[in-house]
């Protein structure tokens, strides 16, 4: 198994036991190479939710720019939502995981088909 499948199996275990989510594996993984190379930046593959500047690029960069959606204060709501889902008190949030969170809050699986 490579890297980015041990990475895709250790997002999946998060969505599982801290999000309560049973993953949908195909578009799991789709997300996960659509962030790049991030993933294996212990840095930037993790969201700092106490941040607000990385929160804004959260909004800028995924959801308005990938997803296509228009800007509104129900983006950043979708976010904190996310986030609550995730757990507030968790440390390590990944961007992979909360990606995905977000494809299927706003229902736009159909970006990675």
């Amino acid at each position: 198994m490579g890297r980015r499948d041990e990475l895709i199996q250790k997002y999946a275990e998060d969505l599982r036991t801290k999000c309560g989510v049973t993953p949908d594996m195909d578009l799991l993984t789709k997300v996960t190479i659509g962030c790049g190379p991030s993933i294996y930046d212990p840095d930037a593959s993790t969201v700092a939710a106490t941040q607000p500047g990385e929160l804004e690029t959260v909004k800028n960069n995924f959801l308005i720019k990938k997803l296509g959606l228009p800007d509104g204060p129900e983006l950043m709501d979708a976010i904190n939502a996310a986030i609550d889902t995730y757990g507030r008190s968790e440390r390590n949030k990944y961007r992979a995981v909360l990606y995905y969170l977000l494809v299927k809050h706003f229902g736009k699986e159909s970006v990675y088909d």
